[in-house]
């Protein structure tokens, strides 16, 4: 290869020490970018460890005292609802290996911890039917658990299920992965170490309440038992909870939880329920409404008044209902409007939303931004959804599965693809108000949108192809060269295309041109797929936050960052001028000083954007917990940084290094011409705009955005959708779990959607398909 060039002469010799010093170049700018400054193979010390499991611990409490408050579990009291050894057969391990058979009180919290804690294992599943409270025996167990835990006892952390698909991963990594997602405070390294999370759960001091297996799809209920009893120690401490059928039959053909005890609930007593229902009402009319009430249980056992009030769902749904002196609790003993408990239960349901809004709309009138009419409307457009997807989860970064034209990866690549189009002639536009004298052939500007439009779209389409997921394994860097490489090379083809079409050009120039062309472009598009990952749906947000925490570590790992870019990136310019990049009138006469300061000034500025991003993506503050606004609010702060450095940072092999050192190298750092900063300002309000849309692509904020614009059109969802679901939660309809939305009562979801089938899981990618190139 060497002799073949130097036989070549002087000017192939320059260009081939031109591509190799770029190459070089552009990986040593990388090399800062890649080190993130995390301890590799470094496990945390046990102190970090300890203080993980206290943070853990503090979040977890925070995070479901605060859920138990709008669920209503304290008001006044929870339900004394008896749990004790369940009587169905062979559900659960020998009775010499789970010890003695255990009975507690909801309403005793004392009980519920000190029952757990006799066990052996500390291993449970709790069962029942639907509405029989076996998520609040969860939330309460979680808190009785907090409340009397020792520094080194397990911390109980309370997970869905929904999410969990064994045929996919471990049990092991969806709880380290859940953790991490849910108390992101936690994977921050420079607090807790690299491996708190793992060492944790490899402790045992973590113990997973799971709750709703039942919740998943009919297959996954031996797979996920299996799952537990294949990767979990026996002795690791376990709570599960799952409707009663389905675990029978779960059990029938995964076997039983290693060293489980199963309770299940006794029959709630009505006058119990009474009782706690007066309680729950204001003293006067509202508690003398129940009286009646009562008085008709008492006369009728066996009706459906009290058959309904046997279900500690339907007591709840009843106390708010009739929580109002305007509703009146004795209209459930009209036989005639209630014959059965069916009926009274779909009642309840029916009159649940409208109550709750009548309600805030007479304490807060001002302060309403929604009618009861428009949120029955946008609850049923909601359970609706989430019945078609099959899950119960609503997880805003997954909202785009809802809209056809977005769901489906080749309409979604076009759709973006004509967006990047339309930004960069609106760049051109502005560029061309901004002066006015400016004007681009219109050959170059369709030539331009319409080639890296078309980069885009194939770009977008080889990232969610399976078989270029599986080619992940070898790395970020690979994955984001070959994706850059079918980007240059498309954007390239169109041009070579079009101007073959449109001019007749010469082919061997035409050609030259454009693999020039091709490989700025690649080196481009490279970097930033590098820093921001595939142009594709993310199957996570994103996580980060402004924070000081830490602040010595971050400071010394940006000012590596920018000292080590403004190094190599003198020492690439060094490169250009030798290769005859950076063409001068004499090459003896290049002052090495000159092309110094250039570089400097280059290598810092991008060190400083590289350093910045870095340091928003990766920092996380020690009381961060997940919910859906937060997520939606950091993910939204990261795609916006990534974008804006993307559109400078896709500049960087060309449009910025090159023609700054040439002018520095001419005129001096400090007599930099107006007109080159106008050229400048050109390249980045229309080359940058791909850089801008290539890394925005790559974060769930657009994608969600889009959807949710959709669907407002549609009168599905209205515009502020996140803030009408912070809305329904206050008030008690939705509920949160970690950063997703639930119906606080899967009934309640049904009924809304006018549908009996109970859905799945959303189905989540596994671990191979998580975005590539971030922290």
């Amino acid at each position: 290869m060497l002799v073949w060039v130097l036989s070549e002469g002087r000017e192939v010799a320059e260009a081939v020490s031109a591509l190799v010093a770029a190459v070089v170049g552009l990986f040593g700018l990388l090399a800062p970018w890649a080190w993130d400054g995390r301890p590799r193979g470094k496990r945390s010390t046990n102190r970090q460890v300890d203080d993980a499991a206290e943070a853990l611990a503090n979040q977890v409490r925070r995070q479901w005292e605060s859920e138990a408050e709008l669920r209503q579990l304290f008001d006044p009291a929870p339900l004394p609802i008896l749990w004790w050894d369940s009587a169905v057969p062979d559900v659960s391990d020998h009775r010499h290996l789970i010890g003695d058979p255990i009975s507690c009180r909801a309403d005793a919290p004392q009980e519920l911890a000190a029952a757990l804690r006799r066990l052996p294992h500390q291993r449970l599943a709790v069962l029942g039917s639907a509405g029989s409270g076996k998520t609040t025996f969860a939330v309460l167990l979680t808190l009785a658990l907090l409340r009397e835990r020792t520094s080194r006892c397990p911390v109980p952390v309370l997970f869905s299920l929904a999410s969990f698909d064994p045929s996919r991963e471990s049990a092991l990594r969806w709880l380290a992965r859940q953790i991490s997602s849910n108390y992101p405070a936690l994977a921050n390294v420079g607090i807790y170490g690299a491996t708190a999370v793992g060492d944790l759960l490899a402790d045992h001091r973590v113990l997973p309440v799971l709750d709703g297996l039942d919740e998943l799809p009919q297959p996954s209920h031996s797979l996920v038992l299996a799952a537990l009893n294949n990767t979990l120690p026996a002795q690791a401490p376990l709570v599960l909870t799952c409707r009663t059928q389905p675990y029978i039959s779960a059990v029938a053909e995964a076997g039983v939880l290693t060293g489980a005890a199963v309770i299940e609930p006794a029959p709630l007593n009505v006058s119990d329920a009474l009782d706690l229902l007066r309680l729950a009402a204001q003293p006067g009319r509202p508690q003398g409404q129940w009286d009646a009430l009562a008085e008709h249980v008492n006369n009728h056992p066996d009706g459906p008044a009290a058959q309904a009030l046997q279900s500690p769902l339907l007591v709840a749904l009843a106390r708010t209902v009739y929580a109002d002196a305007d509703h009146d609790p004795a209209e459930l003993t009209d036989a005639t409007r209630f014959p059965t408990r069916a009926i009274i239960e779909h009642h309840l349901l029916d009159a649940l939303v409208p109550s709750l809004y009548s309600r805030a709309h007479l304490r807060e009138p001002a302060d309403r931004r929604w009618r009861a009419e428009d949120g029955m409307r946008y609850l049923r457009h909601l359970a609706h959804g989430l019945n078609h997807q099959e899950t119960h989860d609503f997880a805003w970064w997954q909202l785009y599965r809802w809209v056809p034209a977005l769901a489906r990866n080749s309409i979604r690549a076009m759709v973006w693809s004509l967006f990047l189009a339309a930004l960069i002639l609106l760049g051109y536009g502005g560029y061309r108000a901004l002066d006015p004298g400016f004007v681009w052939p219109l050959k170059n500007i369709l030539l331009t949108a319409g080639g890296i439009a078309m980069a885009l779209f194939c770009m977008q389409c080889l990232a969610v192809r399976d078989t270029f997921r599986a080619t992940t394994g070898l790395g970020a860097l690979g994955a984001a060269a070959l994706m850059a490489a079918c980007g240059a090379l498309t954007n390239a083809l169109v041009r070579v295309l079009v101007l073959r079409a449109l001019t007749c050009s010469d082919a061997a120039a035409t050609t030259q041109r454009n693999l020039e062309h091709m490989a700025v472009y690649g080196l481009g598009f490279f970097v930033v797929l590098y820093a921001a990952g595939p142009p594709v749906p993310p199957h996570m947000p994103s996580r980060g936050s402004f924070t000081l925490q830490n602040w010595k570590r971050q400071l010394l790992r940006a000012g590596g960052i920018i000292i080590g870019s403004g190094a190599l990136c003198s020492v690439v310019f060094n490169f250009y001028v030798l290769a005859g990049i950076v063409k001068t009138p004499d090459h003896t006469g290049v002052s090495p000083v000159v092309i110094w300061e250039a570089g400097w000034l280059a290598g810092v500025f991008f060190g400083m954007v590289l350093a910045f991003v870095r340091l928003v993506r990766s920092a996380t503050s020690r009381h961060d917990v997940t919910n859906p606004v937060d997520s939606l609010r950091a993910d939204w702060l990261i795609a916006m940084v990534s974008a804006a450095a993307g559109a400078v940072l896709i500049m960087l092999p060309d449009n910025i290094s090159l023609p700054l050192a040439f002018v520095v190298e001419r005129v001096g750092l400090d007599s930099v011409p107006a007109d080159f900063l106008l050229a400048e300002l050109s390249d980045l309000l229309v080359v940058g705009a791909s850089g801008f849309a290539l890394a925005l692509i790559a974060f769930a904020w657009p994608h969600y955005s889009a959807a949710r614009v959709l669907m407002t059109i549609r009168g599905q969802t209205p515009l502020r959708l996140q803030a009408f679901l912070a809305d329904a939660h206050r008030l008690g309809i939705l509920r949160q779990v970690g950063p997703v939305y639930q119906f606080r009562h899967a009934s309640l979801q049904q009924r809304l959607a006018g549908q009996d089938r109970v859905p799945g899981p959303r189905n989540e990618p596994s671990d191979s398909t998580m975005r590539m190139g971030r922290s």
